[in-house]
């Protein structure tokens, strides 16, 4: 992928809905689906395969992934999160083929997230990749969590994220996530941090995942291209964040950073109109919604229209 595009990977459908206490049925994730993909985004995450008992929301998980995987277009992927093998199981079972198994870089907190040590999670992720001799095409992303600093543990060095990263290369593993899961990142650190993982594994495919908890979320994305990151997460509506991580809310907002790359001419493929539906049409199914998207709240600029005070045209209203 060149330096005039990139891949805006839309995780509202797991990420964004994983904190509310609610229960959205499955027909109004099926339709937010539709309406995301209509935007001209190609790379979802979907649903996560966990433990009802652990967060309720994603009860529906093998019925979500039957349906987006019947409806999705070509050229669309759908990807699905697992903490374990047996959500890897239960993933594959109903029809996944590409999943995600996260651990955390902090020993800290993926204890207190999953209950394990970081050496535990190694091993549960050599389960997982194990998999493939049944499933063939089954594609396996290694997530790592709290790359950039630890509610526990603070700052985490950069060579503790590439001792990871060299563990899952050993396991043949070519596509790998880097999280800001509590939003400790700032840009120096995260470009410091991307340069030095793009540069020693230019043959995988590095996606960012930043939260915007502090507000660097946009500016941490940007470091993150500018270091050679060509895959970023982001939420409709800037919602979701780590439930298990003190403090921690809010991804990236999917309009806002489609606004950002656009703006400087690196090109999304996303439609700003079609995008916006989807915020628009989950204000009706969960009405006591907060957003956190400047797109959302103010529009875009578009000088050509009427004035307002600002001397730009708010084109959307929610």
């Amino acid at each position: 992928m060149n330096k005039d595009e990139v891949i805006i990977r839309e995780v509202m459908l797991r990420d964004g809905l994983q904190n509310i206490p609610e229960f959205i049925p499955t027909e109004a994730k099926i339709e937010l689906f539709r309406l995301i993909v209509a935007s001209g985004l190609r790379n979802l995450e979907v649903t996560s395969f966990v433990s009802p008992k652990a967060i309720p929301q994603f009860q529906d998980a093998a019925q979500m992934a039957r349906a987006v995987l019947k409806m999705k277009p070509e050229g669309v992927e759908v990807s699905a999160l697992v903490p374990n093998l047996r959500g890897a199981q239960l993933a594959a079972e109903s029809g996944m083929r590409n999943i995600g198994f996260v651990m955390s870089v902090s020993e800290s907190h993926n204890i207190s997230n999953v209950r394990r040590t970081t050496a535990e999670s190694m091993e549960e992720m050599k389960k997982i990749v194990e998999l493939k001799g049944k499933y063939p095409d089954l594609e396996v992303k290694a997530g790592m969590a709290t790359v950039f600093g630890c509610p526990f543990e603070g700052k985490i060095k950069p060579e503790v994220t590439l001792g990871f990263i060299r563990q899952f290369y050993q396991l043949g593993l070519r596509h790998m996530s880097l999280a800001d899961t509590v939003g400790f990142g700032n840009p120096k650190e995260v470009q410091e941090t991307c340069r030095l993982c793009v540069t020693e594994f230019p043959d995988v495919k590095f996606s960012i995942h930043m939260h915007n908890t502090r507000g660097l979320g946009l500016a941490n994305s940007l470091a993150a291209y500018e270091a050679g990151i060509r895959i970023h997460d982001g939420a409709v509506g800037g919602l979701g964040g780590c439930p298990f991580a003190p403090g921690a809310k809010g991804n990236t907002s999917t309009e806002d950073l489609v606004f950002m790359f656009e703006e400087m001419g690196v090109k999304t493929g996303v439609n700003m109109d079609a995008l916006l539906e989807a915020s628009r049409y989950f204000q009706k199914v969960k009405k006591d919604v907060r957003y956190s998207s400047s797109i959302i709240e103010v529009g875009v600029p578009v000088p050509k229209g009427p004035i307002t005070k600002d001397g730009y045209e708010q084109k959307w209203n929610m």
